[in-house]
């Protein structure tokens, strides 16, 4: 597609970075990313320590190309994590939902490329204080645990890119090669996909999770619980039942207690379309079909082509 700041530091093809989306993101969408060129990342977020590490292997077996792996600093067994990530030879790292200044100066000591994912500008310059070498700014459509700040990507993006010297990723809301085009024009280097790759015939997500995907509408997702862990989801009887209690004045450890710790497991990955969490982003609505990975990259690539034609024809080459 194009080489960037981003495909040069990761030694990738194109500049599509999948998102670590906890049980969507196993090896086998890992490696399928890699092999089409972008940079597949596995979730730790819903992995036992020995899981990941099974994971990890599996995805060197099944491609040479490089891939990562996302951790949410906030992970109970994160000193595991980190170990496994270091002795296995993982080169690139994902973190998100902590503060980057505790590991990135030990990842980056054992040779490990560090990406810190934030949600505004106050985050993002802390993240650059600590030494990594890129960020990814997510705007408030992505899916998943959010910012509260509610800020959306086109307007992070070029807030970020203007504090910062490192490289910036594009997250949220990116579901084509036409929003690719758009992000990068914004100054980013590259983006972080989440929904389409949840969707993907080779994401370990439940085939009934897929299916909802493509059922929805717009409007049919909505970020919730902003005072207490902000995470957008389908609505559906569990965000039905949050929703009420939020507005009823609920206390936060009630919230936490009917949200629960398996509610996204058995969402996403056992398939409970109605009493689980389905995390997933805006853009879920324009997803209508499952697809493979090979064919979501063949997608974004035409698309993008159709982007800069467009332009061209609109404004006349002279301008770009």
């Amino acid at each position: 597609m194009i080489s960037t700041k981003i495909t040069t530091l990761f030694g990738i093809e194109t500049p599509i970075i999948q998102g670590g989306m906890v049980w969507c993101s196993g090896w086998k969408l890992v490696s399928a990313v890699s092999i089409c060129g972008g940079l597949g990342l596995l979730g730790a977020g819903s992995m036992y320590p020995h899981v990941l590490r099974e994971h990890i292997q599996k995805t060197k077996i099944a491609t040479s190309k490089p891939f990562g792996v996302n951790i949410p600093l906030l992970y109970p067994n994160i000193e595991e994590l980190i170990n496994i990530i270091i002795e296995e030879d993982v080169k690139i790292v994902f973190t998100s939902a902590g503060n980057p200044q505790t590991w990135t100066k030990l990842l980056k000591k054992n040779g490990i490329k560090v990406v810190h994912v934030v949600s505004n500008t106050k985050f993002a310059k802390k993240a650059e204080d600590a030494g990594v070498d890129a960020i990814v700014a997510e705007g408030f459509e992505a899916g998943g645990h959010n910012g509260r700040e509610e800020t959306t990507t086109l307007c992070l993006i070029p807030e970020v890119c203007k504090i910062v010297k490192i490289p910036v990723i594009a997250a949220g809301g990116i579901g084509s090669g036409e929003a690719i085009f758009a992000a990068m024009a914004l100054g980013a280097e590259g983006v972080q996909i989440g929904s389409l790759f949840a969707a993907s015939a080779e994401s370990s997500a439940h085939l009934l999770f897929k299916q909802k995907i493509t059922e929805t509408n717009e409007g049919d997702t909505e970020l919730i619980m902003k005072h207490l862990i902000p995470v957008r989801m389908i609505k559906n009887l569990l965000w039905k039942e949050l929703k009420t209690a939020e507005l009823s004045g609920t206390s936060n450890d009630e919230l936490l207690k009917i949200l629960g710790k398996e509610k996204a497991k058995k969402g996403m990955f056992e398939g409970d379309i109605e009493n689980g969490e389905l995390e997933i982003g805006q853009i879920a609505s324009q997803i209508k079909d499952i697809k493979s990975v090979s064919e979501i990259f063949e997608d974004l690539k035409t698309q993008f082509q159709f982007a800069v034609g467009r332009l061209k024809n609109s404004i006349g080459e002279k301008f770009l």
